[in-house]
């Protein structure tokens, strides 16, 4: 194990900070779709988050059955965790625990509740969907540069 390594708690408590992720799932002939994502995740758990259930990403999502999750800092020391697994299309979300909490984890407690009251109509086709993290790739720059 490198020295700029994670531990396993050190990983998880990372990956549950909010921190706007972005997944990549593969594309047939193309290169993957990877885009920008507001996520939860527990340690231990599952990575969880919502989006359109007609969107493309679902649909290859679906079709893959795996995704990659990356989430970073921004400011040096640079870290980051990158987790992939299985992911599984759970049905339609939770509006209080998938969607409004989501929205005020991400946005605060005004500005949650505009987007959600703009997103209203969009989430008449939301699906939860779950990633199982099974493989972590990380860097803490701050165990080598402090």
């Amino acid at each position: 194990m490198s020295e700029t390594t994670m531990t396993q708690a050190e990983r998880e408590a990372f990956l549950a900070e909010t921190r706007v992720g972005v997944i990549s799932v593969s594309r047939p002939g193309r290169g993957p779709l990877s885009v920008p994502i507001w996520y939860g995740y527990t340690p231990g758990g599952v990575v969880r988050f919502v989006t359109g259930g007609g969107s493309r990403k679902a649909a290859l999502m679906r079709a893959s059955g795996r995704l990659t999750l990356v989430v970073q800092t921004e400011t040096p020391p640079y870290k980051y965790a990158s987790v992939e697994g299985p992911v599984r299309i759970a049905g339609a979300p939770d509006v209080e625990r998938d969607v409004r909490a989501m929205a005020i984890r991400y946005l605060g407690e005004a500005m949650g509740e505009r987007y959600l009251a703009a997103a209203a109509a969009e989430q008449a086709d939301a699906v939860l969907v779950e990633l199982t993290p099974e493989r972590w790739l990380t860097v803490d720059y701050a165990k080598t540069f402090g």
